[in-house]
């Protein structure tokens, strides 16, 4: 037996004690109810128990973190993103830092302060595996979450049929503000869409920062800037699609 389509995003977040007391009651109940759903459930959290066993973890040589160190620009010109992140105690954790902090630093003078706090956010949902605070593709389950969390209500669309299916939401915390944070996918890729009320007038344009292409554009009494490592011809394209979604 396989797990609902619409569901299976949503056991991975019971699981891992992702979702809200709501929510988690609605899934629970769904489980109790249906055979798929519960055996699936069931066989994420054995593979849970056998991936935990410390014979599946990997123990980098100690010499690594000195090695990523010493590759990385002086102290005066170094990126504080590993400082904010903190090292992760694991090789694999720590090289992810070291890359992030190079890839920061370059092109840096070409980016706006907040194209720089966008693209940070967007790499610090993916790297911190906070990506949804509600995973579910069901546009009717993400828009009502954000009421009384914030003071707007951002459209969530499904753009499936266009290559952008949706993802979740979550809020995150841009230029001194809450923002709404509706994220969607391209393929592999991740989107992160930014969304809040209209502030100052900014032409939509599309930019390239810190290896990230982001775009903007204004809807009715809402800013929107789009987020990813896509190509800027897909942004273009799922900006286009987001616009004439009904």
């Amino acid at each position: 037996m396989t797990a609902c389509a619409d569901k299976e995003m949503m056991l991975h977040a019971l699981l891992d004690d992702e979702l809200d007391a709501a929510n988690a009651a609605a899934v629970e109940a769904h489980l109790r109810g249906c055979a798929g759903c519960a055996a699936a459930f069931e066989q994420l959290r054995a593979m849970r128990g056998t991936l935990s066993d410390d014979a599946f973890r990997y123990t980098a040589p100690a010499a690594l973190r000195d090695r990523i160190e010493a590759a990385l620009p002086p102290p005066a010109r170094a990126n504080p993103w590993p400082a904010r992140l903190g090292w992760a105690s694991g090789g694999a954790g720590a090289a992810i830092a070291a890359s992030l902090a190079l890839m920061l630093t370059t092109a840096q003078p070409a980016a706006t302060g907040l194209e720089q706090q966008l693209v940070a956010s967007h790499v610090r949902s993916l790297l911190a595996d906070h990506l949804v605070d509600i995973p579910t593709s069901d546009r009717h389950v993400v828009k009502p979450w954000f009421n009384g969390k914030i003071d707007f209500s951002p459209p969530t669309p499904d753009l499936t049929p266009q290559g952008f299916p949706l993802v979740g939401g979550r809020l995150d915390y841009v230029g001194g503000r809450t923002v709404a944070a509706v994220v969607y996918r391209r393929r592999l890729h991740t989107i992160n869409l930014f969304v809040w009320p209209v502030g100052t007038l900014v032409e939509p344009v599309a930019t390239a920062g810190d290896g990230y292409n982001l775009i903007h554009w204004r809807q009715g009494d809402l800013d929107f800037w789009a987020v990813s490592d896509v190509a800027v011809g897909d942004l273009v394209q799922f900006r286009e699609a987001f616009m004439h979604a009904r």
